[in-house]
């Protein structure tokens, strides 16, 4: 007789609740015994409840119905679901009854009203589903991307369920055998991929970012508020914590962003120096946790969201997006950072669809597992890069300008670097061409110091070599410099006797903080200090101009 094993708890995944916190749990939900083969959660389900085991066990699995895995197996005193029960996306798994027993049922508004008396079981069941999240993204469950790894397609899908942390599984034409086996069962012909099947099942064809988000329930606008108090443009790392500071001191906020949260800093596989987290952290999974925070107090964020345009409509600011839409608010906070600078050499265009990344993730370094890889840059982003892809490739180029990386890079990244056998340093080195066919394959690479030229094996180009600001959508309406950063303070001051705040613009109202500011520290914890003010700035703001919110008064008056 087979014995049903339970998966063990690590990294505070699968922990068991204490009785005393079963008890608490009781007093909102309802007992229900359950049968072998009963399914409690389905994948694709939304605004599903959550379950406390009480007897028997229940597994987790992905494909259910069709090619099945069980994921986690789970008995008395442990709860199901995982990040999307919080989140309102739809289910990226089954919880199916292996062994017959008893359930505790609670509906998320109670379990709310729980976690909001109890604190320590708040922190338990969040700590549990982030950390399931991540084994969910690491185990390939949740969404099915069927594509080519040659179409630019195929890698915005991928790209985007990757930034916004939607467990997927890629399915590769070119290299599984059962790819199109596949997409006849989907009457899907292999010219009309990439196709994306839903955890409910629907198969979207070449779906937009905007179809695939609405597709897994990512956040949506809220019906609604008319005129918000706060609006951020983008969501980094200043935008998340100005989403975090301003919710929870009462004002009504709504964050956007183009493509993710997380911004520059959510494409790092390990930021080591953030305060609080010694063995380091993922910028994705510390973007997560923050929109989880300020959602927790009432912030709406909506991805994908592309700002086009400012300008101010009876006294209060509308924000312009690229699908028709706008967003009105009394005050403005421009987080939108930078983007990645390209390369200026032959042929980066006609590879950059297939072979050239901007961010080192977990996604990126599965796409080029096993291949020679190129970093090009010298500040910690590449260095960065370089050690986390080297656990994943056969070789990593590390090439710079600079004659010493410590000249740009921070000193440990330094250190590392030198002592990891997967990481070739090239000093005084640019990039001068990109061979290949229909995908990279080698570098033609020149030393400044002596001239000499020669070619370096690369299957895949990472760039990180400084950023641009991304405010092309401001033009004629916030002062910036040359270079297109936004001028705050003191630098947007006409003569006059009053002199501005340090992160506001030249206009009233509207605020900018991180990256896309002149005279920024480019460090994720600069930024957060400066969407942090600048959520005080906005307050002060509203106050002087007796427009502040009634709740927000009573929190901060």
């Amino acid at each position: 007789m087979n014995v049903l094993l339970e998966t063990p708890d690590r990294y505070g995944a699968y922990p068991r609740l204490e009785d005393a916190q079963i008890q608490a749990l009781a007093a909102e939900g309802q007992r229900h015994r359950t049968q072998t083969a009963e399914v409690l959660i389905r994948e694709g389900e939304e605004n599903y409840d959550f379950f406390v085991v009480l007897a028997g066990k229940v597994a987790n699995v992905d494909g259910f119905g069709g090619d099945e895995r069980v994921i986690s197996v789970h008995g008395p005193k442990r709860f199901l679901g995982e990040l999307s029960l919080i989140t309102g996306q739809a289910a990226f798994f089954t919880s199916q009854v292996r062994e017959p027993g008893e359930v505790l049922r609670v509906p998320v508004d109670r379990l709310k009203a729980v976690v909001a008396r109890d604190s320590t079981l708040g922190d338990l069941i969040l700590k549990a589903y982030l950390s399931r999240r991540s084994l969910l993204i690491g185990r390939g469950a949740g969404l099915r991307i069927i594509g080519s790894c040659f179409s630019p397609d195929s890698r915005r899908l991928r790209e985007f369920a990757a930034r916004n942390r939607i467990p997927y599984q890629w399915v590769d034409l070119e290299k599984d055998q059962d790819a199109e086996t596949l997409l006849r069962e989907l009457h899907v012909r292999p010219e009309q991929t990439p196709v994306v099947i839903c955890p409910a099942g629907q198969v979207l064809r070449n779906p937009s970012n905007a179809e695939l988000a609405e597709a897994v329930g990512l956040p949506a606008p809220r019906p609604g508020v008319t005129v918000c108090d706060l609006a951020i443009v983008g969501a980094g790392p200043a935008g998340l914590a100005a989403a975090v500071y301003g919710a929870s001191e009462g004002l009504v906020t709504v964050a956007l962003d183009e493509f993710a949260t997380g911004g520059q800093a959510g494409r790092s596989s390990r930021i080591e120096n953030y305060p609080g987290f010694p063995a380091g952290i993922s910028g994705g999974e510390l973007a997560e946790r923050a929109v989880v925070q300020a959602e927790k107090f009432g912030a709406t964020f909506t991805v994908p969201a592309r700002a086009c345009g400012l300008q101010e409509r009876g006294g209060n600011y509308v924000i312009k997006l690229d699908n028709g839409g706008e967003v009105t608010a009394r005050t403005v906070l421009i987080a939108t950072g930078a983007r990645y600078r390209k390369l200026d050499v032959p042929r980066f265009e006609e590879f950059e669809a297939t072979s050239v990344y901007y961010a080192a993730t977990l996604s990126e370094a599965l796409f080029c597992r096993d291949d020679p890889v190129a970093v090009v840059g010298a500040g910690n982003s590449a260095g960065q890069a370089a050690l986390f892809l080297s656990k994943y490739t056969r070789v990593v180029h590390l090439l710079a300008r600079c004659k010493d990386l410590g000249e740009t890079m921070s000193r440990y990244l330094v250190d590392r670097i030198e002592t990891t056998p997967g990481v070739e340093t090239h000093l005084r080195t640019e990039v001068r061409e990109l061979l290949g066919g229909d995908t990279l394959e080698r570098l033609v690479v020149e030393d400044e110091h002596t001239g000499q030229r020669r070619e370096i094996p690369a299957r895949a180009l990472f760039v990180f070599i400084g950023a641009q600001p991304c405010t092309d959508w401001l033009t004629g309406q916030v002062t910036t410099d040359d270079d297109g950063f936004i001028l705050t303070g003191p630098d947007s001051d006409e003569p006059g006797p009053q002199r501005r705040p340090l992160l506001q613009t030249n206009l009233p109202g509207v605020f900018a903080a991180g990256d896309v500011r002149r005279g920024s520290i480019k460090r994720v914890t600069s930024a957060v200090g400066e969407g942090a003010t600048a959520v005080q700035l906005v307050w002060k703001y509203l106050q002087s101009t007796g427009r502040v919110a009634d709740d927000a008064a009573a929190t901060l008056g």
